[in-house]
């Protein structure tokens, strides 16, 4: 028999920290400013439409830009780009010009800013959005697209950055 239990914040926390999830930097640029994040809860939702979400969490106040602007890139990493990642996230403080600093950037159909040397940029007009929660899911209809080249994915697990090993389905340490 399966016993049911309160699950605290920390706990689910503490789970959700074996969930391996590509690294990203989310990007929007407009008439509401520009703004990045790294984010991992990101993935497909459609082909037909291409359509994409990314969970973003509702009390920064800063990814109001994100809806404000109605345009998005997501921008996946590769495994060089870990200090893209560390600068994005927030956990250094630095501001929007220094984050945008650390990459070169163009753009491809929105005027969202996209990464050059990314694995795969997707370019996407905001469609909708749906409050859960502290989080703030945007789903992106993609009008433009990039694929770099095949290098190996920086990947996020046990409250780490990774390389998944090309040759085999394992983890390694980022040394």
């Amino acid at each position: 028999m399966l016993k049911k239990n309160d699950i605290g914040p920390q706990a689910y926390r503490d789970a959700m920290s074996h969930f391996a999830g590509h690294v990203h930097v989310v990007t929007t640029d407009g008439p509401a400013g520009k703004r990045g994040t790294t984010v991992i809860a990101a993935c497909s939702v459609s082909d037909t439409p291409p359509t994409i979400l990314v969970c973003l969490n509702r009390e920064n106040a800063k990814n109001e830009l994100f809806v404000k602007n109605g345009k998005f890139a997501l921008n996946t990493l590769a495994s060089h780009q870990e200090p893209l990642a560390i600068g994005f996230s927030g956990i250094t403080g630095l501001p929007v010009e220094e984050r945008f600093a650390l990459g070169e950037w163009d753009v491809i159909s929105t005027g969202a800013p996209t990464l050059k040397g990314a694995l795969a940029v997707f370019d996407c007009e905001l469609i909708d959005t749906k409050d859960l929660a502290t989080h703030r899911v945007l789903f992106g209809k993609v009008t433009g697209l990039r694929m770099g080249d095949n290098l190996r994915p920086l990947i996020y697990h046990a409250r780490g950055y990774h390389v998944l090993d090309s040759g085999a389905a394992a983890f390694t340490e980022k040394e």
